[in-house]
């Protein structure tokens, strides 16, 4: 794996330029920060409501996720929160936004990585139901947009170790991330 910042390095990182990074409108999106990969899910609505699967296990973006380590969680979210940056040194994420509407917010920390320091932006959920996995070394974190609360299901290759988990506060400076509605 790539070396991933720690406390001593932020001195080195070259500080982003303040916005949102690459817009990623499309699955395939040659901007995709090295290692993420995105997949739309099947969505099966009808009169009662949807049935959207979540993962096979062995199959798809997950298919390296060893069954035996592998953890489901839920995260229920109210409009506005921002939960966002964390990263892994080891565990890789795959989300599923599966109620309500996410700005997700990815930024790479990998200093051996090609797209080291590269920020990209995702508009999912209930519009656009993608799968996204996150590889260790990219931060990640979302806000809630619109009126309504939003339900992130996601499985970790991995059982949580918070030894694993760094942190780093959605507003600093050097990530540079702009959390403002765009209105474009």
């Amino acid at each position: 794996m790539d070396r991933v910042l720690d406390g001593n390095d932020w001195l080195q990182y070259k500080k982003s330029r303040h916005g949102i990074g690459d817009i990623i409108r499309s699955v395939n999106d040659p901007q995709l920060i090295e290692g993420v990969r995105v997949a739309p899910a099947a969505l099966h609505p009808d009169d009662r409501g949807y049935f959207m699967e979540l993962i096979r296990l062995g199959h798809g973006l997950a298919a390296h996720f060893e069954p035996s380590t592998t953890q489901v969680s839920v995260a229920l979210s109210y409009p506005g929160t921002i939960k966002a940056f964390h990263f892994h040194q080891k565990q890789t994420d795959y989300w599923c936004p599966s109620a309500g509407m996410f700005q997700v917010a990815l930024v790479d920390l990998r200093q051996d990585s090609p797209t080291w320091g590269k920020k990209n932006t995702m508009y999912v959920g209930s519009l656009r139901p993608w799968h996204i996995l996150i590889p260790p070394g990219v931060g990640h974190g979302y806000k809630i947009i619109g009126e309504s609360s939003a339900v992130l299901a996601y499985v970790t290759n991995r059982f949580y170790d918070p030894s694993d988990e760094g942190r780093i506060a959605h507003s600093h400076e050097l990530i540079n991330y702009d959390w403002e509605t765009q209105f474009k």
